[in-house]
């Protein structure tokens, strides 16, 4: 088996002034937040706006993402190249006043997978027995929604604990 290929990823978790979450909607039936891997010699936060914007239309520069506010890594195989990934994932919480949603900005496979968008509350997370990734976004969230942001990012669980036991890959120089 080849080794996994390393994709460190930057994503936000968008909120809006009524404490409901962006998730995004892909043909796999699964939410996830925007974001997406950083590319050679970007940085983490300019990678996370750039992402933001291609997914969503919406424009930030990257020193209003703030601190980083959770992490998670693990293995993933990709829907478009059938290819094992170890992503480390770098989470970043941004409120907004109003998001106009513009996927104008997409490539084309993500044009491809990406469904839909639907605005989360709580409640809603806590539960839905949808796939709604990552694991652990409820409690983080109600955290960063009573306003108190992590001294460290807070490590959030893999969700496919079936590629556990596959090496890690080296990071990239």
């Amino acid at each position: 088996m080849r080794k996994p290929i390393l994709r460190p990823t930057a994503r936000v978790l968008v909120a809006d002034e009524a404490d409901r979450l962006l998730l995004l909607h892909f043909h796999d039936a699964t939410w996830l937040t925007p974001g997406g891997g950083i590319d050679p010699g970007e940085t983490v936060e300019v990678a996370a706006a750039r992402e933001l914007r291609e997914e969503t239309g919406h424009r930030v520069t990257p020193d209003l993402l703030g601190p980083v506010v959770a992490t998670t890594a693990g293995h993933w195989r990709g829907g478009w190249d059938g290819k094992m990934y170890y992503s480390v994932e770098t989470f970043f919480f941004l409120r907004v006043a109003e998001l106009v949603m513009d996927t104008s900005g997409l490539m084309e496979y993500e044009r491809r997978d990406m469904v839909g968008h639907r605005w989360w509350t709580l409640p809603d997370l806590r539960v839905t027995e949808e796939r709604v990734r990552p694991l652990g976004l409820a409690g983080l969230l109600e955290r960063l929604y009573a306003g108190e942001v992590p001294d460290e990012p807070v490590p959030l669980p893999w969700h496919h604990p079936e590629f556990a036991h596959l090496p890690v890959p080296p990071p990239r120089r």
